[in-house]
């Protein structure tokens, strides 16, 4: 079997959705790290995954810019995970067991342990192929942050797909 390339997978993906060549993005400013403000035994941990999962019951991600973001509250039984996502040749592990795109069981064995303060009630995921740049920082960050603010989260575990 041969490796999937990417890059070309993704331009060919978005040319037959009438995009432009995909533009990849690039920083021009270092991002702001800070360290944590107490130790992450005492901290509540967020969690944000860009697989596309989502709860049973919950709306699947459309595969053409959704820059929607789904709650996924910290008991969700791991039988009850799903995904939608357009890079759909990634998900068959996480198909067979959603730890290995949102650890959610891990996350919950580090609280019981007492290596991280907690996980805040509700992760969260997106759909990562986002085309729109402007679109995932005008909607999609503003908003996720809101949501950590409001769960008065301490740092956050991304987990990129």
């Amino acid at each position: 079997m041969e490796p999937l390339q990417y890059m070309a997978a993704i331009a060919e993906r978005y040319g037959k959705l009438g995009y432009p060549a995909y533009k990849w993005f690039e920083a021009d400013t270092p991002p702001a790290w800070a360290p944590l403000a107490k130790p992450l035994s005492k901290s509540r941990i967020g969690v944000l995954t860009t697989a596309g999962a989502y709860v049973k019951g919950q709306q699947a991600f459309f595969y053409k810019d959704d820059t929607s973001h789904r709650a996924i509250p910290k008991s969700t039984p791991v039988s009850e995970i799903r995904f939608s996502h357009l890079t759909e040749q990634y998900l068959p592990d996480a198909r067979r067991d959603p730890n290995c795109a949102l650890p959610i069981e891990p996350l919950r064995q580090l609280e019981s342990e007492g290596v991280i303060g907690e996980v805040a009630e509700d992760l969260f995921s997106c759909m990562g192929g986002i085309y729109s740049q402007r679109r995932v920082g005008e909607e999609l960050i503003p908003d996720l942050a809101a949501r950590w603010r409001a769960q008065n989260v301490d740092a956050v575990f991304l987990i990129p797909l």
